[in-house]
C-alpha cells in the first residue's frame, strides 16, 4: 500500500517516542493516528509538542510520519504545550486553602506567555456547608473583588453539584486551553464533568500533606467537543527563570497599565518617587495583596541571579 496523501491534524498526544495526531477533520470519537516524527526535525533541534498543528501522511502498516510543523501561536515550556491560548487557573475556595500568592504567580507566567487567563474556583459547595464555610465564602469574595475589576473573568463552579460546568464549558469551546492550578483543588473531577465518560483518576487530597498527589503523568488533549483541554502533570513546579526582572511589572496587569505614567523609565514601582502605581496603591485602586506579591517575587528573582 502506498503512502497516503499529506494530511493537517492535531498532535493529541505524546508517549514514548509516538505522536498520537487527530486529522483536523475528524469527529470527537475517532481514534488517532499513531505517528512517528522524520529524522529531520532532530537535525534541526525541532521537537513536536502536543497541541502543533501538523502535516503528516499515513504510512504502510497503519502509522504515520509526522513531515512538517506548522508555526505555533504560543509555546510553553512546563507543561510542554503548544498552541494554547488559554489558560484555566483552577483553585479551591478551600481545602486546600486559596492562596493569593501562588494565584499571582500563576498569574505572572501567563500573562508572560501572552496567553489570556480565566479563574476558575471549585468546590463552592464547600462555601455553604462545610465547618470552613465562612473561610471559604471570604475567600471567594477576595478573588472577585480583586481580580474581575482587573479584567480577569472568575467563574465559580462546583463538580459535586453540577454548578458553573456549562459556563465553563461554553468559554472553553474553540480554545486550546490548560488546566493549571495546585494539585488537589479539583481539576480532574472538574473535566470529568465537563465530559460525561472521561474518567481521569482523581486522588482525595492527603491532608496530612496539606497537598494532592500528582495524579497525571504525560501531556495529553481532552476533547470536549468544540475545543481541547490539556490534561498536564502539574504546573507546580513554577520559578521565575525564564522571566526577566524588568519583565516583571509588565505581567501585572493593573500595573503595566499605568508605567508609562512614572516618572522614571524602568521604575521598579516599590519606592521610586512620582510613581504612578505607589500612587494607585495609596488611593486604594491597586490591591495590597497584588503589590506585596509583586515586592516579593521580584526579591525572589534578585535572590536567584545573586546566586547564579
Amino acid at each position: 500500500m502506498d503512502s497516503k496523501a499529506s494530511q493537517t491534524g492535531r498532535i493529541v498526544k505524546a508517549l514514548s517516542g509516538y505522536y498520537y495526531v487527530k486529522p483536523l477533520d475528524a469527529s470527537s470519537i475517532e481514534e488517532p493516528i499513531q505517528c512517528r516524527a522524520r529524522g529531520i526535525f532532530k537535525k534541526r533541534g525541532e521537537s513536536p509538542l502536543v497541541g502543533d498543528v501538523v502535516e503528516f501522511e499515513e504510512t504502510e502498516n497503519g502509522e504515520g510520519a509526522v513531515n512538517r510543523i506548522m508555526p505555533r501561536s504560543s509555546e510553553l515550556i512546563r507543561p510542554p504545550v503548544a498552541n494554547v491560548d488559554l489558560a484555566v487557573l483552577v483553585f479551591s475556595v478551600t481545602e486546600p486553602a486559596l492562596n493569593l500568592q501562588l494565584l499571582d504567580k500563576f498569574l505572572v507566567h501567563i500573562e508572560h506567555a501572552g496567553i489570556e487567563a480565566v479563574l476558575c474556583l471549585s468546590k463552592q459547595d464547600l462555601a455553604v456547608d462545610s465547618e470552613d464555610a465562612e473561610t471559604a465564602r471570604s475567600a471567594m469574595n477576595d478573588v472577585l473583588r480583586i481580580y474581575e475589576p482587573i479584567g480577569y473573568q472568575v467563574l465559580v463552579t462546583s463538580s459535586r453539584q453540577g454548578e458553573g460546568t456549562a459556563a465553563l464549558s461554553e468559554r472553553l469551546q474553540g480554545h486550546l486551553a490548560v488546566f493549571a492550578g495546585q494539585s488537589g483543588v479539583g481539576k480532574s473531577s472538574l473535566l470529568n464533568a465537563l465530559v460525561p465518560g472521561l474518567t481521569l483518576e482523581t486522588n482525595a487530597i492527603s491532608n496530612r500533606l496539606g497537598r494532592g498527589k500528582h495524579t497525571t503523568r504525560h501531556v495529553e488533549l481532552i476533547d470536549i467537543g468544540g475545543g481541547y483541554v490539556a490534561d498536564t502533570p502539574g504546573f507546580s513546579q513554577l520559578d521565575f527563570a525564564e522571566l526577566g526582572i524588568e519583565e516583571l511589572g509588565s505581567c501585572f496587569r493593573e500595573m503595566r497599565e499605568l508605567s508609562s505614567s512614572c516618572k522614571f523609565r524602568g521604575c521598579t514601582h516599590i519606592h521610586e518617587p512620582e510613581c504612578a502605581v505607589l500612587a494607585a496603591l495609596e488611593r486604594g485602586e491597586i490591591a495590597p495583596s497584588r503589590h506585596s506579591n509583586y515586592v516579593l517575587f521580584m526579591a525572589e528573582m534578585k535572590e536567584k541571579k545573586r546566586r547564579y
